[in-house]
């Protein structure tokens, strides 16, 4: 897939996500690439593009903790409960160099998890997981 058709998927999915949770899951999401010949963001959505960048590493750390030693398949995700405000809330990798970081900026993994109406949203997540593990981005 490439980052076009990729965007627009995700896209699709997150208002899918919205409309069974009926308020938005995530708010903000970024495809990243760390590394190959176009390492860093690929594609952002959300209101803070700027303060975004300065933050990543930060901000991206209760994820990446959870991660540790463990080595995702394309298609395979992660939440964490440590994700309230700016700190991310989700990732999946999308393809070979790629990833997909979902956040919430005004609620954690924790406090969404509590609404029933997430169980809905989580089948559309999990679905958009399985698009990229058949059809890869290549970044």
């Amino acid at each position: 897939m490439n980052l076009s058709a990729a965007r627009s998927l995700v896209e699709a999915s997150l208002e899918r996500m919205q409309a069974l949770y009926t308020r938005p899951v995530f708010d903000e999401w970024v495809i990243l690439t760390p590394s190959g010949k176009h390492s860093g963001v690929l594609a952002y959505s959300g209101p803070r593009l700027e303060e975004f960048r300065k933050k990543l590493p930060s901000d991206v750390e209760p994820l990446l903790a959870q991660l540790a030693g463990r080595n995702l398949t394309i298609g395979d995700f992660e939440f964490t409960q440590e994700g309230d405000g700016t700190r991310h809330d989700a990732l999946i990798r999308l393809g070979a160099t790629s990833y997909l970081v979902c956040n919430n900026l005004g609620h954690s993994m924790a406090e969404i998890r509590k609404d029933a109406r997430w169980l809905k949203a989580q089948a559309a997540f999990v679905d958009l997981c399985e698009k990229f593990r058949t059809d890869p981005l290549e970044a």
